[in-house]
């Protein structure tokens, strides 16, 4: 089955935007190369809330309502304070090259993935690992031998994380023990040509995927099975559930490059079609 309705542009011109999240009624979204973190509000414009020099990526929120943000280049795990941006934690010890997305739990534990290697240099792939910070700071490996661990979703019952393993084009799923930690890896879908950036879940267990070299948005089922899919023009880079009922699924598209081409060419927008399932789950 293939998704017909017509997506509505919501917010374009940007540079490369990333970790589309609803959270109090508006949408929130990273933008790498402006080093903004934004919202758009009921009006539909958007409102720039953070700078982060190091480049913001994933998203998240404490159980008080403070957010965390992912800061790129610099590997580290912002918080922002009454007082203003403070750093949790350092990754740089365990995060090989540039951290990225990330989730946050219901226990304001933060699981946040990275690079593994210099992509935009064209380096070698390398498998690298997956972190937990807990709300003190703490710093330990959750899962290694991941191939580029980006999106991630923990489904409602906070018993299970799936990653989104962009270059070995699949989603792989850990049950959640007690003190976060994560066991009994499991391969939750193959891909096939589709390699997984920012990803979503639904209520009925299905898993929408951003897929930049295909420019597709999935709807996969555990064991592979495709659900639905949106084509785009541009690469398909990730998606959140949101609205009032969950039922919108925001879209982010744009062109991974070189940060300069990327400020002149503006290509970066987010779109808006309506589905049947709502969303689940976190983020």
């Amino acid at each position: 089955m293939k998704n017909v309705l017509p997506p509505k542009v919501v917010i374009e011109g940007l540079a490369f935007a990333e970790a589309p999240r609803w959270h109090e009624n508006k949408l929130w979204f990273s933008d790498f190369y402006t080093h903004k973190v934004s919202y758009v509000g009921a009006d539909g414009q958007a409102v720039a809330v953070l700078d982060v020099p190091g480049q913001p990526s994933g998203l998240g929120w404490l159980p008080d309502g403070r957010l965390l943000v992912v800061s790129m280049t610099d590997r580290l795990l912002l918080r922002q304070d009454p007082g203003g941006l403070i750093a949790v934690a350092d990754l740089s010890r365990q995060a090989p090259f540039h951290c990225n997305d990330m989730v946050v739990d219901r226990q304001g534990r933060a699981y946040i993935g990275n690079f593994g290697f210099d992509l935009i240099g064209k380096a070698p792939v390398k498998s690298t690992v997956l972190l937990l910070v807990t709300q003190d700071g703490q710093v330990r490996v959750v899962a290694d031998d991941l191939l580029f661990p980006n999106g991630c979703v923990i489904t409602p019952d906070g018993s299970t994380l799936i990653v989104a393993e962009t270059f070995a084009k699949r989603l792989t799923a850990f049950s959640i023990t007690e003190d976060g930690s994560l066991t009994n890896r499991r391969v939750w879908a193959d891909l096939g040509d589709a390699s997984p950036d920012g990803i979503c879940l639904d209520a009925e267990g299905a898993i929408w995927v951003g897929s930049p070299p295909t420019s597709t948005f999935l709807r996969v089922r555990e064991g592979g099975n495709l659900a639905d899919q949106i084509s785009v023009n541009n690469q398909a880079i990730a998606c959140t559930l949101g609205g009032p009922d969950r039922r919108t699924l925001y879209m982010v598209t744009g062109r991974l490059g070189d940060p300069q081409k990327s400020l002149e060419r503006r290509l970066g927008r987010i779109e808006a079609v309506q589905v049947e399932v709502p969303g689940a789950g976190l983020p």
